[in-house]
């Protein structure tokens, strides 16, 4: 059946001041969860086990794939925002704030934040994101060997070496502890990412990270839990440091993309927060504490 605007009768609406908003010509099953503030569009498809985090926006003739082993355990997380047409595989997780461009199919889960289009979906940015290009113009107005170009978020700074080109071959320098501010104790490439893939998506409670692209070019999110940044890194040349406590996702991989990282700490299971919604939970009562 097919749920009139405001039907109180929903899971999860009666009694709520901020009541979800369904349209009289989308079906939302009785098995779905819709909560405060949802608003289902014309034509959407709703289906068992379905559940709708707070302010959660739903397209028109968004469909929602049922599943032929019974309920779906899809979710979609508060303030996401899902575009007309697209269709949604069952079983997924679609992250807070993240966006689904219009049309798009999305066969896996999408990290918080993400936006996302395509058939079947990728990744091309991330909601909030003050995007930096550090392309070549950009890089020769940063100091060589200086203490690093800040960025909008807390710590995060973008760092340009020298790169001295010869016939037989070029050189990066990178002084640690001279220039980068700290002595690593650990290092690791990541190479061979198939383009559509995500990688990082944690944060570290006392890892410092420096990052640097000495192949190819890829891009690195870094979020305080206020402040996002985007960075392109596309040269050996120019590298980006995240201090602790930075959730840093790292995407847009070329195909000949071999990223470097050195961390300030041998690896420790302890040290990382893999949940997005943990990390902003131990940021702000950090802020909390600070002020």
């Amino acid at each position: 059946m097919a749920h009139s605007l405001c039907n109180p009768d929903l899971p999860g609406v009666a009694g709520l001041k901020d009541a979800p908003q369904v349209h009289s010509h989308a079906f939302v099953h009785q098995g779905a969860t819709l909560a405060a503030g949802t608003c289902v569009q014309s034509g959407a498809f709703v289906c068992d086990g379905v559940a709708l985090g707070q302010g959660v926006h739903i397209g028109p003739n968004v469909v929602f794939v049922e599943t032929s082993q019974g309920r779906t355990q899809t979710r979609v997380e508060a303030m996401a925002r899902i575009g007309a047409n697209s269709t949604i595989y069952p079983d997924v997780a679609i992250g807070e704030k993240a966006e689904v461009r219009p049309g798009s199919v999305v066969t896996r889960s999408v990290p918080p934040g993400a936006i996302v289009e395509g058939n079947p979906a990728s990744i091309v940015g991330y909601v909030g994101t003050a995007a930096l290009h550090f392309g070549s113009d950009t890089v020769r107005k940063l100091t060589v060997g200086g203490a690093g170009d800040k960025t909008a978020v807390a710590g995060v700074a973008v760092f340009r070496f020298a790169l001295i080109p010869d016939m037989r071959g070029a050189l990066a320098v990178y002084d640690f502890e001279k220039h980068i501010p700290f002595a690593p104790k650990r290092s690791f490439i990541v190479f061979d990412v198939p383009s559509r893939e995500v990688r990082g998506e944690h944060a570290h409670h006392r890892c410092h990270q420096f990052l640097v692209c000495i192949r190819g070019s890829c891009a690195v999110v870094a979020d305080d839990g206020r402040e996002k940044v985007e960075v392109d890194l596309d040269s050996p040349s120019i590298g980006v440091y995240l201090p602790p406590l930075t959730w840093g996702v790292q995407y847009k991989y070329s195909a000949d993309a071999m990223l470097l990282v050195f961390a300030s700490d041998h690896y420790d299971p302890a040290d990382y927060i893999r949940n997005y919604s943990e990390f902003l939970t131990v940021v702000q009562g950090k802020q909390r504490v600070q002020a």
